[in-house]
């Protein structure tokens, strides 16, 4: 498969452009590194090829947290090492620690600053490493300095290049996946309350477009680091995408109230449904600079054309209808509420308008993994550990390349599901890189005496490279080549190699690499069935919270995290079927859990009818079982029957309410928490209440 890739790969002029940008920018890092003289200028060269990228704003932000991990490295190994170089075990154990936890972080914060506590792990581990080796010539604050200056001066020629030579902005970028989630969300809408003949399917684009939220959110971070369009606007950016995680509730609700209707009998009610259908688009549509006092506004004759719907609909209708018009209503304040907000960061401005209720945090409510940040923290441990006492107990002198492989591999890639088939291709491509350094050092190199011939010799390499790295699915075989490639070769101003140190050398970066394979294969690599399998079960958890939220920022907060953990889901190429299926199941019920705050809600309002309370507290505290139990033990299966019967009986008892708004809502939540919670279907539901004994799985 990948070899097929190979062959078809054709890089296309933009590729061939940034490879070419990388490569001036490698190369001016280079010649700065040898006219200071540095101690390893490998690193300067090396730190461009790690940070390219084809967007400014993302080499910017990269560079600046490269830096500050690389300063914060240092710092850390300069206190740790003159203290306990002299107890290897111990020192061992201490790095080993702090390589461990720092990953730990790193894996917690999905977003670009990520970057420097990963790297401030591994950077100590790396200065550490080259003290002890070069202990004879250089001390250890010669060695960290020179580390800082090495990666500065690979950052900021990458910076000046990327931003000056046709620069491409991350800011553009966004502004078109954001107008095309705004596309979507209303195309979905506009084939969501049109009366079919046949229910489609709309669980699979939302999630689509759950994906893309989550994704845009994470880019959004890169606009502070540059001076195109969106500049400055990262945070209004991420409220936006958090409102916009309301409109895909709504329509996912929207979705499941129209499906059934669509059960139901439609013939006289489709040409009403239609026209609200008409109606509603037309006031979406209309092309106009929104003011905030507009977010309050309906369409015309909306309350008028649902009440003339639901006289003509049959009692079990009417619930439905009152559903759907609710959540028509609160998807146009939503909509709109958005629409707002992109027009309002489109010109410059980055308040939130106070009619709209803001639900950023100040430490973004995404979904965090902690048992996958604990196993890669556990497994970048024994890594470093095996790896540095294995050079210990070797007195290998070459093995500080093998220690430190080790430390780098167990950390870059542990936010994979399963890292082992990326470190398969990373060995392979050592290998490969390691004929290449032999063919530069032994048979291209000696003839090399000028810095422009060194340049002209090693373009193609940074070419190929560069340009499969630009390739999502060529993007580890570039940067192996590339990278290993230019470590490999160990260029200096004074430049020897002989055989002995190239075997050395090559052996010891394979080696590390196996390391590393071999620990994450044990310790840390899942399949993405039972990634999935663990994200749901935090799903279910968040259920259960639900319960005992009230309406307000705190829920939708709360919701915004949901949906988050649901678009990361449908980032897992899940196989089993069973587990996709809960996936789609996972976006229905988290659009639904406002109905399970609104049972708290109306319980509350209710002082008077004592049976009706006791009755909505046992509902909650099947539902709260309910969940605890998918949680432990994953099922697809709809509500238990007793769980049905309970809802059944609340629908009964629910004519006991007098207040007509309260009897209306609490009728409506219980129908949505049995069809988009429970996936008890709508002729399922009626002919348990009108005794035709239909059973639930």
């Amino acid at each position: 498969m990948l070899f097929k890739q190979l062959l078809a790969f054709r890089p296309s002029r933009l590729d061939l452009i940034f490879a070419c940008k990388t490569f001036v920018a490698g190369m001016l890092a280079l010649f700065i590194s040898f006219e200071l003289d540095l101690i390893n200028p490998m690193w300067s060269i090396g730190t461009v090829l790690i940070i390219a990228s084809p967007y400014s704003g993302m080499v910017s932000s990269k560079c600046v947290y490269r830096l500050v991990g690389t300063i914060a490295g240092a710092i850390i190994a300069l206190l740790l090492t003159p203290h306990f170089i002299n107890t290897p075990w111990l020192f061992t154990i201490i790095l080993s620690l702090w390589v461990g936890f720092a990953l730990y972080i790193s894996l917690l914060d999905r977003t670009a600053r990520s970057y420097v506590f990963m790297l401030a792990g591994y950077s100590t581990a790396m200065i550490a490493y080259n003290a002890i080796t070069y202990i004879d010539t250089y001390n250890i604050f010669d060695i960290a300095l020179a580390r800082v200056l090495e990666i500065s001066i690979g950052v900021i020629a990458t910076a000046v290049v990327s931003a000056t030579f046709f620069p491409v902005h991350v800011g553009a970028m966004i502004k078109q996946r954001v107008n095309k989630t705004l596309s979507d969300l209303e195309s979905t809408f506009e084939r969501l309350i049109k009366v079919q003949d046949e229910p489609e399917n709309y669980t699979q684009v939302l999630s689509v477009i759950t994906r893309d939220a989550s994704d845009i959110h994470a880019l959004a971070v890169h606009l502070a680091y540059e001076k195109g369009e969106l500049n400055g606007m990262t945070k209004p950016l991420q409220e936006m995408l958090h409102q916009v995680s309301l409109v895909v509730a709504n329509l996912v609700a929207l979705s499941q109230r129209v499906k059934q209707l669509q059960q139901m009998q439609l013939v006289d009610l489709a040409p009403h449904l239609n026209r609200i259908h008409q109606h509603t688009l037309a006031f979406l549509k209309q092309e106009r600079a929104l003011v905030p006092s507009d977010l309050q506004q309906l369409p015309v004759g909306f309350e008028e054309d649902f009440a003339e719907l639901i006289a003509m609909a049959s009692s079990e209708q009417q619930i439905v209808l009152a559903a759907l018009k609710m959540d028509v209503r609160h998807f146009i304040a939503n909509i709109l509420a958005v629409k707002l907000i992109w027009q309002q960061i489109q010109q410059g401005q980055k308040d939130i308008p106070a009619e709209i209720t803001a639900i950023t945090t100040k430490y973004p409510s995404l979904h965090r993994d902690h048992g996958i940040a604990i196993r890669g923290g556990i497994s970048a441990v024994l890594i470093t550990f095996i790896v540095t006492g294995a050079w210990i107990l070797s007195g290998w002198k070459t093995g500080f390349m093998m220690a430190q492989m080790g430390a780098i591999t167990a950390c870059i890639l542990t936010a994979l599901d399963n890292p082992v088939p990326v470190l398969r291709i990373f060995i392979w491509g050592s290998v490969v890189s390691a004929g290449l350094v032999f063919l530069y050092a032994f048979g291209i190199f000696p003839h090399v005496t000028h810095f422009w011939q060194l340049a002209l010799v090693l373009f193609p390499v940074f070419l190929v490279a560069v340009t499969m790295m630009a390739n999502q699915m060529l993007m580890p075989i570039g940067m192996v080549l590339g990278i290993n490639t230019m470590m490999g070769l160990n260029l200096h101003n004074q430049y020897t190699m002989d055989a002995v140190s190239y075997l050395d050398g090559s052996f010891g970066m394979i080696l590390g690499v196996l390391v590393s394979l071999i620990v994450i294969n044990l310790v840390r690599a899942i399949s993405p069935d039972t990634s999935a399998t663990r994200i749901l079960a935090l799903h279910y958890q968040a259920m259960r919270q639900t319960l005992y939220l009230s309406y307000g920022s705190d829920f939708k907060i709360h919701l915004r995290s949901m949906l988050d953990r649901v678009g990361v889901l449908n980032t897992k190429m899940v196989q089993n079927t069973e587990i996709k299926t809960a996936i789609q199941h996972a976006l229905v019920e988290s659009s639904s859990t406002v109905d399970l705050v609104r049972l708290q809600e109306i319980s509350q309002k209710l002082p008077q009818q004592t049976a009706l309370q006791s009755e909505l507290n046992v509902l909650q505290q099947q539902l709260a079982d309910y969940f605890y139990a998918q949680e432990k033990q994953l099922s697809i299966n709809h509500f238990p029957i007793h769980i049905v019967q309970q809802i059944e009986r609340l629908q009964r008892m629910a004519q006991q309410v007098e207040d007509v708004q309260l009897h209306q809502r609490l009728l409506i939540s219980l129908n949505n928490i049995c069809e988009s919670i429970g996936h008890v279907s709508t002729e399922q539901m009626y002919s348990d209440i009108y005794g035709l004994g239909v059973s639930h799985g």
